[in-house]
């Protein structure tokens, strides 16, 4: 009952006996460490926390031997080449009046912080699609009566001339209409089915080393264990696609792009926490995005090319926002990512 409780806590829990050996750690260790208990298993504390100086083993040995528990706030850890920051809390076990077991909590702060910045988002971008959305609306009703207009004086017009400025005025107009129709985003609900997604990415590939015309290196870093996920297939092709060709552009056609599929386990995405989400990451080395940008990436409109229209993000955070999943973006000077995170759910019924 107890190791039911602890496997269900989203805070790590670590057991280590006398010698600082790990003999226990729950579900939330598992994901915080991005490894399995059987591998973690036997590690010892200094192992596991490469980070932590001497003195925290030492304090750890004190904590064995004095029989007191130490706390310590914001502390980082390297963990996986990834700096995290926890709060970390060590307290002795007593059987027969004899310290013989630690246990260590971690509580993980990013953690905290990433689901607030996901909701704040969510909120930021759903208002903002309610705008864009209205003012499309309100754009489209008088350009479809100034096409029709332009179509009847184009029918009475003789001269050649004259009918060469309606036509413009047509064309123009279409082309708005367009432009309104992606502000609006996706205009259908998605057709789902189980799908490898694996497929999603692979044809995504395929065709941006056809348009790279190759001056591009794709890399492929797959985890072929990722169970099959419940979408529309042509939809995450698209929002898939609409990344890499951001990516590819930032790189002006040349470089080096990673495509990488993992699994996530107790990832929370808005409010939800999913038990599995599949995570793909699209990883370029272009010069990376402003910090002035960072926030408004997923907005339309909103772009850092002068021939970009600002609309391939915000319509595949659209897309991907219909399947409940998320996406993530981390950008320094020649690494950028854009990770794309999809609930893993039993949706057989």
């Amino acid at each position: 009952m107890y190791k039911k409780i602890l496997e269900h806590l989203n805070e790590a829990v670590l057991l280590f006996d006398r010698q600082l050996k790990l003999t226990y750690i729950n579900t939330a260790g598992e994901v915080l460490f991005a490894d399995s208990a059987r591998h973690l298993l036997g590690n010892s504390a200094t192992e596991l926390f490469k980070t932590v100086d001497s003195e925290q083993r030492l304090d750890l040995e004190q904590c064995l031997q004095m029989d007191e528990p130490l706390v310590d706030r914001e502390l980082t850890l390297d963990i996986m080449n990834q700096s995290i920051t926890v709060n970390f809390s060590a307290t002795p076990v007593i059987n027969d009046d004899q310290v013989t077991e630690i246990i260590v909590e971690l509580q993980q702060l990013d953690r905290h912080l990433r689901i607030s910045k996901e909701e704040q988002l969510l909120s930021q971008q759903s208002t903002v699609r309610m705008l864009v959305r209205g003012l499309a609306h309100e754009i489209k009703n008088p350009l479809g009566g100034l096409r029709g207009a332009a179509q009847l004086l184009d029918l009475e017009l003789d001269d050649p001339e004259l009918k060469e400025y309606t036509q413009i005025i047509i064309a123009e107009s279409d082309r708005l209409q367009g432009l309104m129709d992606k502000m609006l985003g996706p205009n259908k609900l998605p057709n789902k089915a189980l799908l490898n997604i694996h497929e999603v990415v692979e044809r995504v590939r395929q065709l941006v080393l056809i348009e790279a015309n190759g001056k591009l290196s794709v890399i492929q870093d797959y985890d072929p264990s990722i169970p099959d996920v419940f979408a529309d297939k042509n939809q995450l092709i698209q929002a898939v696609l609409n990344i890499v060709r951001n990516a590819v552009q930032a790189m002006e056609g040349s470089g080096i792009l990673t495509l990488k599929t993992r699994v996530c386990r107790q990832m929370t995405i808005g409010r939800k926490r999913n038990k599995l989400a599949a995570r793909i990451d699209i990883i370029d080395t272009g010069p990376g995005i402003d910090k002035e940008m960072m926030s408004k990436v997923f907005y339309p409109m909103i772009t850092g090319r002068a021939s970009g229209t600002g609309l391939g993000l915000s319509i595949a955070q659209s897309l991907i926002n219909q399947h409940d999943g998320m996406i993530e973006c981390d950008s320094q000077p020649g690494r950028t990512v854009f990770s794309i995170y999809l609930p893993l759910e039993n949706h057989h019924e």
